[in-house]
């Protein structure tokens, strides 16, 4: 037997929304070995001079900025998963440390509202139903919250107009 079409095995609208991330695993290996040389060859230096506290210093360096990037990798992992259905609307937040929270809407009471500003463009963009008011892609930049907020809205619209 199967399903009828109002409750179709596909959803209308998916998307995965995560942070971008603008240096790639393999240019982290190079940037953290130009660092590691260049520190490890300026405390060298300093060593030769008699300074050699100096070179300590350059080793603490190098493992900031790697411990910088290692965090802000960690949390590039955080992600939103959007399904729009005609009979639901499902939006998952996975959190950098794995938490999963879905949040299960009706379609038909959800208004997508988005706060704009004239120099930035989109600002803010959540999702409103009842009481609850939930926060929808906020790590994206400004040219991937205009494509959602466009593809997204449609989707509601869609479903919304039956």
């Amino acid at each position: 037997m199967s399903n009828p079409p109002e409750f179709n095995t596909s959803p209308l609208f998916a998307a995965r929304l995560t942070p971008h991330r603008s240096l790639s695993r393999n240019g982290f290996t190079i940037l953290m070995v130009f660092v590691c040389a260049s520190c490890f060859l300026s405390g060298m230096l300093f060593i030769a001079i008699g300074a050699w506290p100096v070179f300590a210093f350059f080793g603490l360096d190098a493992f900031l900025i790697w411990l910088a990037f290692k965090l802000n990798y960690r949390s590039g992992r955080a992600a939103e998963e959007v399904e729009v259905w005609r009979h639901e609307l499902r939006l998952r937040k996975i959190a950098a440390s794995g938490k999963v929270v879905t949040h299960v809407l009706n379609p038909f009471w959800t208004r997508f509202v988005v706060d704009r500003h004239d120099e930035f463009g989109i600002t803010r963009m959540t999702l409103q139903s009842r009481e609850r008011l939930i926060d929808i892609g906020g790590f994206l930049n400004p040219p991937d919250r205009e494509s959602f907020a466009d593809a997204f809205s449609h989707a509601l619209s869609r479903v919304k107009r039956g």
